[in-house]
């Protein structure tokens, strides 16, 4: 599924490249503490931010394609975001 066509409250099944990753935060959850990190992912559609958790905030690299599986796709803050949520798995494919 290309980028542009994603929307909030949705899951969704995307191939992107890595374009930015933020330094890896601390942050305190309602579950406890824990470590997030966002990246900027493109393909030829458009870009989109991925919210990186716990071990995956410092799994990826810039560069690196990924498909994101079974992701969940939110609108935080006016735009759009796309995360592993509940039962989503990320894989680097190139």
């Amino acid at each position: 599924m290309p980028i542009a066509a994603l929307r909030a409250n949705a899951n969704a099944t995307i191939e992107a490249t890595i374009t930015a990753i933020s330094p890896v935060r601390d942050v305190t959850t309602a579950r406890g503490p824990g470590k997030v990190a966002d990246a900027t992912l493109q393909d030829e559609s458009g870009t989109i931010t991925l919210t990186l958790w716990g071990a995956d905030a410092g799994r990826f690299s810039v560069g690196q394609k990924i498909r994101i599986t079974d992701g969940w796709v939110k609108d935080f803050r006016g735009k759009l975001q796309v995360s592993t949520g509940r039962s989503g798995t990320i894989t680097v494919v190139a």
